[in-house]
Order: C-alpha cells, then structure tokens, then sequence
C-alpha cells in the first residue's frame, strides 16, 4: 500500500492538520508503483526529509496511458459534452478554494516559498485559472465555411487525445492547473508527471479531482525521475501531445523523443534571461519596487525574472542607491514567517547551481555589490546578490541563473538598449518603465520576446496568452490561444447537389 504522508503543521500563519496518500494516481486510483520503490520528499529550509511518495516507472506510465486512452473513448472526449466538463472543473475550483491554506502550507512545505505569497499569489492563481477553463468548456467551436451551394463545409475542433504533461518545481500547483485545465476542458485525459523535488501539491490534488467527480483515467499523475518516467511520456506511442515546462536543455531532449516517436504536437515554457529596462523618465521608486519584485520573486526561481536590469545614464546612481536599499530590506527566512518575502532554493542542487554562477561572476571579474553568499547555516538560502560592472560575454549575463542574482547594466540610448536586450538566445518576457506612452510601445514592439510588461512587472491573467520566442518555447500556454495546442481541427465536406459522372 502506499504511504500515507501526515503533517501537523503548528505556524504563525498555519496551523492544521493534513493527511493524504503519496501513491501514484492511475485509474482513480493511489496505488504503488511497479518496483515498489519510493522517493523521498525533502525540506528545503532544512534538507531533512519530509516524506516519501511512490516512485513511477514506464510500466507504470504504460498503465496511466492504458487508462487515460480507455477514458477517452468511452467517458470523456466526445463522449462527454462541454457543458459537464465546464460543470466537474468549475467544481474542482471550488474544492481548490476550500483548500487554500492547506495547499499554501504544502507549497511552503516542500518547495521553500513563502507562505503568505502561496496564498495569495500561487493558489488564487491556479483557481483562477479552473475557472476560466471551465468557462471555455462549452464554447470550443468550428464555422462554417463558404464554398459553394453544391456543398455544406464546416470544420469541428476535436480533442486530441491522451495528453503527456511534465511540469517543474518553481511553481508546482499553477503549472498543474495551467497544464491540466486546458487539457481537460477541451476534452483529452492526461498524464502527468510532476517534479520530483514538489510532488505534493500535485498528489493533494489528485484527491480533489476524484472528489469532483471526474471519471477514473481522465486524469492520472505518476511521480518519478525524468530520465525514467519523463522519458516514456516523451516517447510513448500513443500519447499524442506532449506539453513541458522546464529548462531548454531538457525541452530540447522532449523534443527530440516527441519526433523520434509519433510527431508529438508539442507546446514548450522554456527558460529565459528577461531584461527590465528603465529609463531615465521612469518613477524610480515605482520602477524599484517592481524591479526587486520582477527578480527576487519566488526566491528568483521564475522563468520570466528580470535578471538582466538595465539603467539608463542619467538617473543610474540613484536607480542603484535606492534598488540596494530595497534589496536590503528582503527579509529572508522562514517561508511560514509572517514578514518573509524570500525562502530557501528549491534543492540542494539549486542551490549548488547557483552559487557556481555567483563564484563564475566573481571569477569573470564582475563586482559584487551586496549579497554574494549564503544567507545562514542550515537549508538552501542564499543572499539576494546584485553585480556590477559585467560584460556582455560573461555566464550571469547570458545564461539563466535561476536564483535570487541580478545584473545591472547602465545604457546609453534606445537604441543601445534594444540591442543589449535582444541579445540572448531567450525569449521569454521584457519589461520596460517609461512615463513616455509613445517610447514605451515603440520599444515593446521592438524586444523579442513572448511577453512585454510596461511599468510593471510578471502580471498573469488566465485570459493572455503566455509563452517565449526564440529559445524560450514553443507555443502559447492560457487565453483562447493555446486552444490551438489541445485541439484538431477537422474538415468535413458535405455533398448536397455535385454529381460525379
């Protein structure tokens, strides 16, 4: 049988009990996996271990698309109108914010976050997002075409099947929403394989999808190692789309088995190097403010951070005064702490990951100008850290560190700026600050990237299309957009009057 993970949790923002079962989820059901092998769970502000949840392997993932594929033929896809899919998801909401606290607590748990930013950032955005695909579940259409009067065309939008979706551990239970929600409401079942560092918001939640009321395979999660259960989602004959959220070394392996194997249709989050540009126009305590948020958010583990901060000329020196100080003032700690905005990376090996790019950065010759080490004795801390004086070639320029460091890059002019920031192989989110309406959509339109934010920062909607150019993926994940990666689209002719002689 497997384990059954229970925590008491007794926290100056929390206290309650949860109680739940750590097996893979196949079926409608939790059950072992097929070696009967486990694995363990780790705290991130102690590395001391939590649990242990049942670890998948391809026998496993084989069962998982056996009932995924036996669901989607006889009790959901087209057998299963829009109207109840909308009716199960909107359901499943409601049981999500029922859960609030507890799935903040489990975030703060296992991933490191903060609880007070679980609450209300990550968990109201995960039940945002249900919502609004549950909205679309009935309104997945075709049109009719015009031809002639000889012949009736129209094309349907048709489910496409048994989905493969392998999810990271920054944001466990947004990216299990962003992931399912759409699959689910136009009409596949799915397989998905969570992190294995953050596996427990995705097993909490397998309970709340067999308390909605969804059909046993609809929805089937198997918990394992990339290499052996992400390895056979990719490859797996008769799954039929493949969607990711990760780094682009591993996005690239997932599309590589995804072509060896069936032409999977893909959608792929990938990784970035984000600039925020700020001019000398900008509201610098505003610009500030949001420039600390958009980089040392979630402990800097966010695929869209504005690590790459560029200051133009004339009001660098104050832009830097007043971004240390508020880079200062991060209090960094406990996730359950009330007043703390910044947790422990994720692992040990993110940790180690990105201290190497700081020791790379300090190797290279850049400057340190506060942060630089690791914040305290135990867990994975590390202190929020600013470079000075870099150069375009050096590693914390160009590549994503993923973790609390930043760049900051004084420009000259407009043109200058959009040559540095479009300068990577990412291309994923940008960011500019100007008070100049015309300046701030000339130089949106001129960045390469999935994503613009004008003064302001990583702003989601579930209603806006979210996805990178260049390096940074492949398709669009959220808003009526990403329609297009969950669905088929099939023309029927219909002869009403042609003869055929």
């Amino acid at each position: 049988m497997p384990t059954v993970f229970t925590h008491e949790f007794n926290t100056p923002v929390y206290k309650g009990k949860v109680s739940f079962n750590t097996g893979l989820f196949i079926n409608g059901q939790f059950v072992d996996g097929s070696d009967g092998t486990t694995i363990d769970v780790v705290n991130p502000t102690n590395g001391k271990v939590i649990t242990s949840v049942s670890e998948g392997t391809q026998k496993d993932v084989d069962l998982a698309v056996d009932a995924a594929e036996k669901a989607f033929e006889t009790t959901w896809g087209l057998n299963c109108p829009g109207n109840k899919r909308g009716l199960l998801l909107s359901k499943l909401a409601s049981l999500m914010e029922e859960h609030t606290d507890e799935f903040s607590a489990l975030e703060a748990l296992n991933n490191g976050k903060a609880f007070n930013f679980a609450r209300h950032a990550d968990i109201v955005a995960a039940i945002d997002c249900v919502r609004y695909w549950a909205g679309w579940a009935d309104k997945i259409s075709g049109r009719v075409i015009e031809t002639t009067e000889e012949r009736f065309t129209y094309t349907r939008h048709e489910p496409i099947g048994v989905v493969g979706q392998i999810i990271p551990w920054n944001f466990p239970l947004i990216m299990f929403a962003w992931k399912i929600a759409p699959a689910l409401a136009t009409g596949n079942t799915v397989v998905l394989k969570p992190s294995e560092f953050t596996p427990l918001t995705a097993i909490r939640m397998c309970h709340l999808v067999k308390e909605a009321g969804f059909p046993p395979g609809v929805l089937n999660v198997v918990t394992g190692y990339g290499d052996t259960v992400g390895s056979a989602i990719s490859s797996h004959m008769r799954v039929h789309k493949i969607a990711f959220t990760g780094s682009t070394l591993v996005g690239r392996k997932i599309m590589e088995a995804a072509a060896k194997s069936n032409l999977k249709n893909i959608t792929l989050e990938l990784g970035g190097k984000s600039p925020n540009i700020i001019f000398n126009d900008a509201d610098i305590e505003q610009a500030v403010n949001w420039a600390m948020f958009g980089v040392f958010f979630n402990q800097g583990q966010c695929c869209v951070a504005g690590s790459r901060i560029f200051v133009q000329e004339g009001i660098y020196d104050e832009f830097l005064k007043r971004f240390t100080e508020k880079t200062r003032s991060i209090k960094v700690g406990d996730p359950f702490a009330p007043d703390t905005f910044q947790g422990p990376q994720v692992s040990k090996i993110q940790y180690d990951r990105i201290m190497a790019y700081i020791d790379s950065g300090k190797k290279d010759g850049a400057k340190v100008h506060i942060g630089g080490e690791r914040h305290g004795n135990e867990g994975y801390f590390i202190q929020p850290t600013i470079f000075l004086d870099t150069k375009p070639d050096m590693r914390i320029v160009k590549e994503e560190i993923f973790g609390p460091v930043s760049v900051v890059i004084k420009f000259k002019d407009e043109e200058d700026v959009v040559r540095q920031a479009n300068d990577t192989v990412y291309g994923l989110a940008a960011a500019v600050f100007t008070k100049d309406v015309n300046r701030a959509i000339t130089t949106a339109h001129k960045l390469r990237a999935g994503t613009v934010w004008v003064n302001c920062y990583s702003i989601m909607s579930p209603n806006v299309p979210f996805g990178g150019f260049k390096q940074s993926g492949i398709g669009r994940e959220m808003g009526e957009y990403a329609l297009n990666h969950y669905t088929e689209v099939k023309a029927v002719h219909v002869n009403l009057g042609m003869k055929m002689m």
